[in-house]
């Protein structure tokens, strides 16, 4: 049935999006990738920071990112700064560097926090989404006259498909959990 492929679709999205959102979490080391929802005010219209300068990772906890123009430079800056990312950015004129202090203890705590919470909430959007197709298996059953035995294996592929991203789910969450305890 090419409807399952419609949820299946729908819970690889949400696996998607969690791992992208883990992306944007530092973890002491620097990664370019947390710099990704950043835009800059580029004449006028908001830009992604990567399609106005090039970011590179000198150093393990240094971010380095060269404006192509050097009059971006405090507009780089000023989006770092009104960003959640709680760096302080420095620059020469030229060049603005990140540099990520070491994660204290308790801050990794809350982050690993933060991360099962996001993690749960992805679980929460595959169960929304195995309810949904439940309930179009059922409505479509009593309009195309299934037989019971095609709707208990329909909704049995349903579950299978659940258990599949749920587990993803908690695979990812133990991988970025284990990411942030590695000191």
């Amino acid at each position: 049935m090419s409807e399952i492929k419609v949820f299946e679709d729908k819970m690889k999205k949400s696996l998607d999006a969690l791992e992208a959102e883990f992306a944007t979490i530092r973890a002491g080391r620097a990664n370019p990738h947390i710099l990704d929802k950043i835009r800059v005010d580029y004449y006028g219209s908001p830009t992604p920071l990567q399609q106005v300068a090039n970011v590179s990772v000198p150093e393990a906890r240094m971010i380095q990112i060269q404006p192509w123009e050097a009059s971006l430079v405090k507009e780089i800056e000023k989006a770092i700064l009104t960003s959640d990312l709680g760096l302080t950015p420095t620059n020469d004129g030229k060049t603005i560097r990140l540099v990520f202090p070491e994660l204290t203890e308790d801050r990794r705590k809350e982050l690993v926090k933060d991360i099962r919470k996001k993690g749960e909430n992805a679980k929460v959007a595959v169960r929304n989404i195995r309810r949904d197709a439940n309930d179009t298996i059922k409505k479509n059953s009593k309009e195309n006259d299934m037989s019971e035995d095609e709707v208990k294996k329909l909704e049995g592929d349903i579950q299978k498909l659940t258990d599949r991203f749920t587990s993803d789910i908690d695979k990812a969450v133990e991988n970025k959990t284990k990411e942030i305890m590695t000191v």
